[in-house]
């Protein structure tokens, strides 16, 4: 191999699976090891063998703790992969609750599976198991921003805040004097806790999400969820808010204090039924304590809603059981924020066939999911094998997003110190992607290409 590779491995042509694996003369570096979620097509990747041997990698680069970015890390380990892990330290923090949850829930769903006999697998089994967390964990390589690490010998890493979550990185990868910058997912100039993201430096090129490619986020309306939540209360129901349990539920938890302390919504029991939520919400109460360069400066009426937040943690599965018949008007946020899995899953299967009830979509619903089915109208969703009428109420809440969306992405793109050479539009539904690119064209005069899965592309 004359010059170095980049193979688009996940999160072409899909929102999810974000693998991009570089490959020099002496060394393979993987950025992002994502879990494909949503369609079923998408989730059988999971299943599908790695493309080269996971011994083979020398490192793997994680941008930040959401699943679709380090969730397959296990399995990576389960096949071989023993190389260092290198991200922030908050990310190597975050995906630790992530990885351990995730292989809970995949455990669980494999015994459900073969209790209810609805697994075309006989047995179904997990991707992988909370053993294989355990001999993930040690491999991580916690790096501090805008410090140089040598991941291979030829391979050097720098990570920058991407304002995304807590922890969340773009990445400069460095080989053959040639630079290579991935967005990760990138955040927005307005988080109510995170810095914007920081500037791009220089590379010659960028592979940068679409999420929101094709999208301009509306004007923030804080009275979508105040007066969904005044109505489900009113007629005696619940509402479920199905959250990310990694900063999404953070916000939500902070504007739900807010409309209360002022009066907005009546006073209702708020649950927050997540433990992996519970715990991601420590680091970020840690982080403030800390005083993070993350954060924004001016966060003393954060600390103190936090401190003055009245939320009933739920952290055993009896007491999840029972608030799929709460008996009271009452609040519940759980994850998974797309309804994938997790304790959200069961509380849907309950409530969804009451009228009285609403269930509170607060961010971004990948195609496939029962986030997305609900979003788009179905009347009906399945879930654990049996189909469940919809007759709750479906409200969408889209300002709670963390994703940059197209304006601020290209904005973000134009404040490099100079024009890449080419541009790698990925981790977007194939209308957002070939959006954006048109807008890079366009706007920036830059090379823009929507990459195609599994295409490799050389990078001299």
């Amino acid at each position: 191999m004359s010059s170095p590779v980049l193979t688009f491995l996940g999160a072409a042509g899909a929102v999810t699976g974000s693998k991009f694996l570089v490959d020099t003369d002496t060394s393979r570096t993987l950025v992002d090891a994502g879990l494909y979620q949503g369609l079923a097509d998408l989730r059988r990747r999971n299943w599908t063998p790695f493309p080269v041997p996971a011994a083979e990698l020398d490192a793997v680069v994680v941008s930040h703790a959401h699943l679709d970015h380090c969730g397959m890390l296990p399995r990576l380990v389960k096949e071989g992969f023993s190389g260092p892990v290198v991200c922030s330290p908050d990310t190597a923090e975050l995906v630790e609750i992530v990885l351990r949850d995730s292989a809970h829930l995949q455990e669980e769903d494999a015994r459900q599976a073969n209790a209810g006999g609805y697994s075309k697998h006989h047995p179904a089994l997990p991707l992988y198991d909370l053993a294989d967390v355990e001999r993930t964990l040690p491999l991580f390589a916690p790096t501090d921003y805008a410090t140089a690490v040598d991941v291979a010998a030829d391979v050097r890493v720098v990570l920058r805040p991407a304002g995304h979550i807590l922890g969340s990185s773009t990445v400069l990868l460095e080989t053959a004097g040639r630079r290579t910058l991935f967005s990760g997912d990138l955040g927005r100039g307005v988080h109510p806790i995170l810095r914007a993201p920081a500037d791009p430096p220089a590379a010659h090129a960028v592979v940068v999400e679409s999420t929101y490619g094709d999208r301009t986020h509306p004007a923030p309306d804080p009275e979508i969820l105040a007066a969904a939540v005044r109505r489900t209360i009113g007629r005696g129901g619940t509402v479920l808010v199905p959250a990310f349990a990694v900063d999404r539920t953070e916000l939500v938890l902070l504007e739900l204090h807010r409309l209360m302390e002022a009066g907005e919504v009546p006073r209702v029991p708020i649950y927050l039924d997540s433990p992996m939520a519970l715990r991601a919400l420590a680091v970020y109460r840690r982080a403030l304590d800390s005083g993070s360069l993350q954060l924004r400066p001016d966060l003393d009426a954060v600390r103190a809603a936090l401190d003055a937040l009245r939320v009933t943690g739920v952290p055993d599965a009896a007491g999840s059981m029972r608030l799929n018949r709460p008996g009271e008007p009452c609040i519940i946020v759980s994850a998974s924020g797309m309804a994938t899995g997790g304790r959200v899953v069961h509380h849907l299967s309950h409530q969804l066939p009451d009228p009285r009830n609403s269930v509170v979509l607060t961010g971004y619903q990948a195609v496939g999911t029962r986030g997305r089915q609900l979003l788009d109208g179905a009347r009906e969703v399945k879930m654990h094998g049996r189909y469940v009428p919809v007759r709750a109420e479906i409200v969408d809440v889209p300002f709670f997003s963390v994703h940059a969306d197209a304006g601020e992405i290209v904005a973000w793109l134009g404040r490099a110190p100079e024009p890449p050479e080419v541009v790698y539009v990925v981790h977007g539904e194939p209308a957002g992607s070939e959006a954006l690119a048109r807008r890079i064209r366009d706007e920036l005069g830059w090379r823009a290409v929507v990459p195609r899965l599994d295409e490799r592309v050389r990078l001299d």
